[in-house]
């Protein structure tokens, strides 16, 4: 994983407006070593505490655009703070977490760091947030808004034509099916097996099938 170490002070460049001092007193406050890295499919960062001669440890994906960037690091700066009042006692996502994630959005949202559409979907989540905020599609498709403009064959999969072919990062290719609640079923193309997509997953649409 190709890994970015600059002064803290880059780190501005990646926050909203208003937000890199209150975010850089955390990062003082707990010794936390961020870490910039390249885009990640899997994740968008990632905590792990402090042990032994390590400090608190904190990765966030630098493509991200400067509100998705703020949410995340405020989602693994959440876990650490809950590490440092309850260890390994609580479950990852539980409501000791969804506690501390809570109040530091709403510290963040009495300083309007971020943009009334986004505000209004933070606030809807305020009493269950979610364990990611890829898992919560209505803040993902307002993110979108504030990434550039993505190429043309670029689409979430819920804009993707109903048994149309796309790609993914990794090359494999999919069929798009029929939606099952929440999700998309697809068929991988090359394996037959089948996979379930949140709808505000990006992929690539195959030239000829859409």
């Amino acid at each position: 994983m190709a890994k970015e170490h600059r002064p803290l002070a880059a780190l501005a460049v990646y926050l909203p407006p208003n937000t890199f001092e209150p975010i850089a007193a955390y990062l003082h406050q707990y010794k936390v070593q961020l870490t910039i890295t390249r885009e990640r499919t899997s994740i968008l960062g990632n905590y792990r505490n402090a042990h032994r001669d390590k400090n608190h440890r904190i990765t966030v994906n630098g493509n991200l655009n400067c509100y998705s960037f703020a949410i995340t690091l405020l989602h693994e700066l959440a876990h650490l703070l809950t590490y440092e009042q309850y260890g390994h006692r609580v479950q990852s996502h539980g409501w000791e977490w969804k506690a501390k994630y809570a109040a530091l959005l709403v510290q963040f949202l009495e300083k309007k760091a971020f943009p009334q559409d986004i505000t209004n979907e933070l606030v809807q989540s305020l009493q269950n947030p979610a364990a990611s905020s890829c898992a919560e599609d209505g803040l993902m498709r307002i993110l979108r808004r504030y990434d550039p403009p993505p190429p043309n064959n670029h689409l979430l999969i819920e804009e993707v034509p109903m048994f149309s072919l796309f790609r993914l990062k990794d090359g494999r290719i999919f069929k798009k099916g029929e939606k099952l609640r929440k999700r998309y079923r697809c068929e991988e193309v090359a394996t037959k097996k089948v996979y379930l997509f949140s709808p505000v997953y990006e992929v690539v649409l195959v030239a000829g099938s859409g």
